[in-house]
């Protein structure tokens, strides 16, 4: 008789990392991308006389950066979820934390 419950924790276990592997591929295409298309807006700002400061913080420069980066971001949270940005053990780490200085006030 087969196991199917090992096959699905590996089958489950390969399509995460599979998801890890493009978020890292989307990730690379973002910067990669994006310098060049900076790269290119500055350079033909350059020609056009304007200044480094001109070019560099000019909103056309940072659009694609943004907007694409929201949307990398949310890609980020589908494949890390939520302790990508808080930590996998935060609740108990803050918990801890206020009890610690809890105890530390009443007897100061």
């Amino acid at each position: 008789m087969r196991n199917y419950r090992k096959e699905e924790t590996y089958l489950r276990a390969s399509r995460h990392v599979e998801d890890i592997r493009k978020f890292y591929g989307h990730l690379c295409a973002y910067l990669i991308v994006n310098c060049l298309i900076s790269g290119f807006k500055m350079y033909n700002d350059f020609e056009q006389g304007e200044t480094f400061n001109d070019a560099f913080f000019d909103f056309g420069t940072f659009a694609v950066w943004v907007f694409w980066g929201i949307g990398l971001a949310f890609h980020a949270f589908k494949v890390f979820g939520l302790p990508f940005l808080l930590g996998k053990n935060w609740e108990e780490e803050k918990i801890k934390q206020y009890m610690n200085e809890d105890s530390q006030d009443k007897w100061e």
